[in-house]
């Protein structure tokens, strides 16, 4: 309810995901009056949708201390406590991001030896994959070396089941590669990532770069909130300028015109690849419960994807993998125990 555009746009997304995705069910979260006639003029949703009476709103102006203190009653809090109470397998939420990682910490609470959780999101990149994972990009603008090394452990086991890479490649993200440069818990924190490194399963790059975000050089960057959410937000922008820019350029003249018509075909692959809705969810790390973040301004193609998102994060037990993942790093010089392997009928990644 609390999203930008509204509820109309998260309807429109579960239309959308209720085709892509015929074994999902949604439980909707929000006022009743409001959301019943939207969805009953969506025929895709018919008997895929219960609608959960939540009569108050979580606004994006609304202090995340607020609402941890006077949440019950709102869309959001109704939301969480559904994945709690077990009646739902992952949250999707457009609303305010402070709030919803309140409620969810509140409500969820974080799994054992976690200090601080994080929000993981897809980076288009030159990898075979098309994607690399980046966290933290905005849960806390603060991070220790500790906390960095942790992001490494969840960051390489979100990558095993988003991207499926048997053993990821982890970088930390520094103002240059040289070992002498960065902050002092930076060069703590590559100490600390190296060595988990076997605990792990994954590889360690070492320092990387920004230029190395989109590159081919490792799957996760690891880096703070603060400078992880400052270079997604300057990464949309600039895609948005690109495509700006492009279509200026091609409606310029006739020429162009005709230009752009003939490279249509390649315009639609480029404009699909750069298109920020198309990777849009956030997932929080490091909680009893998986919540995915959608942007509060997608529209019914941006809540699609991170419905999607959702999806394949539910099907593959993402989040019994990562709290399994982060026990057995947790026991210096062991490997991972056989009791985590999935279960039957599901992928061996973990």
């Amino acid at each position: 309810m609390g999203g930008d555009r509204g509820p109309a746009a998260v309807v429109a997304g579960l239309a959308e995901s209720a085709t892509a995705i015929p074994g999902a069910y949604f439980i909707v979260h929000g006022d009743e009056a409001h959301l019943g006639p939207m969805i009953a003029k969506r025929k895709d949703l018919t008997g895929r949708c219960e609608i959960r009476h939540a009569p108050r709103v979580v606004t994006m102006n609304d202090k995340p201390s607020q609402v941890m203190r006077h949440g019950e009653g709102t869309s959001m809090w109704s939301c969480i406590e559904s994945v709690r109470a077990g009646e739902a397998t992952v949250a999707v939420s457009c609303g305010n991001t402070g709030a919803l990682m309140a409620v969810s910490m509140i409500r969820l609470r974080k799994l054992p030896g976690v200090n601080r959780p994080a929000i993981a999101c897809m980076w288009p990149s030159r990898n075979p994959g098309g994607f690399n994972v980046m966290l933290d990009v905005g849960a806390d603008i603060k991070a220790d070396a500790e906390d960095l090394a942790q992001y490494a452990l969840m960051g390489a086991s979100y990558a095993r089941n988003g991207l499926s890479l048997e053993r990821p490649r982890v970088g930390l993200l520094n103002v240059g590669t040289e070992e002498h440069k960065g902050r002092a818990e930076l060069k703590v924190a590559q100490d600390l990532i190296s060595a988990n490194a076997a605990a792990g399963a994954y590889e360690f790059v070492g320092f990387i770069e920004g230029g190395d975000i989109p590159g081919r050089r490792c799957d996760v960057i690891v880096t703070d909130g603060f400078t992880g959410n400052v270079a997604l937000k300057t990464g949309e922008g600039t895609a948005k300028l690109i495509s700006d820019f492009l279509r200026e350029a091609f409606g310029a003249n006739i020429l162009s015109k005709m230009a752009a018509v003939l490279a249509l075909g390649s315009l639609k692959r480029l404009q699909k690849r750069i298109d920020p809705r198309r990777v849009n969810g956030g997932v929080f790390l490091g909680l009893n419960g998986t919540v995915v973040k959608s942007h509060g301004s997608a529209d019914g193609t941006g809540v699609a994807a991170a419905i999607a998102l959702a999806a394949r994060l539910a099907q593959s037990g993402f989040h019994e993998r990562l709290a399994a993942r982060l026990a057995s790093a947790g026991r210096a010089g062991q490997d991972a125990p056989q009791d985590e392997m999935a279960a039957p009928g599901r992928s061996e990644k973990r």
